[in-house]
């Protein structure tokens, strides 16, 4: 995927910032989804996530893109609420784990290696573009809203999880709203503070934004 390093709970707290290719990624792949609001283990957790992204995507079964999908927590979760869902990720082992999980889940989710930044998708071919901490790593991050922009059929929903970490990395939501706003008429701004989302409480920012048009 080419990305400097993802956007977590563990990268907010400066510990990630060694961790820098596939192969790093492969190597973290088991323990990836041990933070709660990543591996959404906790029922209360995953619920919440729910909760949240189904009111903002279409009927199903809508066609969602999930880029920089890691372990596919939450692809899982949108097939099992019966979207039609396809996960791109640059590590092959989080891809392995990833079509593990909808293996267990009993869901027809499809994961494949790839660069979130620029997937391999024909234009104008997937309903709702998903992206959860991965934008704020891409080194043109404008570009790759501009791309992803492209994939959306008409009608089509962009939702990005993001934010401005501790550290002072990542992105702050008026940044990526801005971004947004360069391709398509309309973006808007959801504050995450619910804990129930993380498992814990979090202090740094972090955020949603939307654009259905």
């Amino acid at each position: 995927m080419g990305t400097p390093r993802r956007g977590s709970d563990e990268a907010a707290r400066g510990t990630l910032a060694a961790v820098t290719t596939p192969a790093d990624w492969d190597a973290r792949a088991q323990i990836f989804g041990a933070e709660p609001g990543h591996g959404l283990t906790d029922p209360s957790v995953r619920a919440a996530w729910r909760e949240l992204l189904t009111p903002l995507l279409p009927s199903p079964p809508a066609r969602v893109l999930a880029l920089g999908c890691g372990t596919g927590s939450l692809a899982v979760l949108l097939a099992g609420s019966g979207h039609d869902v396809h996960g791109v990720d640059f590590a092959p082992a989080m891809v392995e784990r990833a079509r593990g999980k909808a293996a267990a889940a009993g869901v027809a989710a499809r994961f494949r290696v790839g660069d979130a930044s620029a997937p391999a998708v024909p234009p104008g071919s997937v309903d709702v573009v998903l992206c959860r901490h991965v934008l704020w790593t891409l080194p043109d991050p404008a570009a790759a809203v501009e791309r992803w922009v492209g994939l959306l059929a008409p009608g089509g929903r962009m939702v990005l999880v993001e934010g401005r970490w501790a550290t002072g990395g990542g992105l702050h939501a008026a940044d990526v709203v801005d971004l947004v706003r360069t391709c398509r008429e309309e973006a808007q701004a959801v504050h995450l503070t619910d804990p129930a989302l993380w498992g814990r409480t979090v202090e740094d920012e972090r955020f949603l934004v939307l654009s259905r048009r």
